[in-house]
């Protein structure tokens, strides 16, 4: 008699136990799991979107830079650093795939090869100034805060569509940059001056080494396993 209260009792401290953890999920994250996962499936459409425009030159980019604003501006308080961390690599995935494949499609492969220099540009000078002033990145879990990586890449994308097709591409690129800059430092990965630092990098990266595509000065990275540099040209 006395085992089977025991065991009735074990069962129900079990019971008790699981409830508490599932209150306390529910208190750290405001709201279920899968409401978390509708807000990646938000950030995955407002991506999709932007990428759509990008590619289509849709001539709305004033509304889609609102909307863009608009959905950083009213993302809930209970989004945990999961989502931010989500919205930024999903941001900066985007940039770069239109970066590249805006020129591919439009049949522009100077575009395209001044594009993978503007985004390796900024992605060498990231990584070499990461190892050269190594700071503990706001959640701790490593040194390489300074500069944020996802801002430079997602910059230099965002100023390379600028800087070759002009504001009506670059202007949607540029706010999705600006996302993926705020939600790095939502997400705890980087202090505000990481994310600036990123973002000066990469558009000084897009601006150098990006032309506008009917200019008569072409700048051109090349490359070869023994060496590499930039090559300019000019019609008069």
């Amino acid at each position: 008699m006395l085992d089977r209260k025991g065991g009735a009792s074990r069962r129900h401290r079990g019971q008790t136990s699981r409830q508490g953890t599932h209150e306390r999920a529910m208190h750290d994250t405001g709201y279920p799991r899968r409401r978390l996962t509708a807000e990646r499936r938000r950030a995955w459409r407002l991506a999709q979107v932007t990428l759509q425009a990008l590619l289509h030159r849709s001539p709305d980019v004033l509304g889609l830079a609102f909307v863009a604003v608009l959905a950083t501006s009213a993302t809930p308080a209970w989004a945990g650093d999961g989502t931010w961390r989500d919205i930024g690599n999903v941001g900066r995935d985007v940039l770069v795939v239109a970066a590249l494949g805006v020129p591919l499609a439009r049949g522009d492969t100077a575009g395209a090869l001044q594009a993978g220099g503007s985004l390796g540009s900024a992605e060498l000078v990231s990584l070499g100034l990461k190892e050269a002033f190594p700071e503990t990145r706001p959640d701790g879990s490593d040194r390489k805060s300074f500069p944020s990586g996802h801002t430079a890449i997602s910059f230099a994308s965002a100023a390379t569509l600028q800087n070759r097709y002009g504001w009506k591409v670059g202007l949607p690129a540029q706010v999705l940059a600006a996302m993926v800059g705020v939600s790095r430092v939502k997400a705890d990965k980087h202090h505000w001056y990481d994310v600036l630092a990123g973002a000066a990098i990469g558009e000084t990266a897009g601006f150098l080494i990006t032309s506008r595509r009917d200019e008569r000065v072409r700048v051109m990275p090349w490359g070869d396993t023994s060496s590499a540099g930039v090559s300019v040209s000019a019609r008069f």
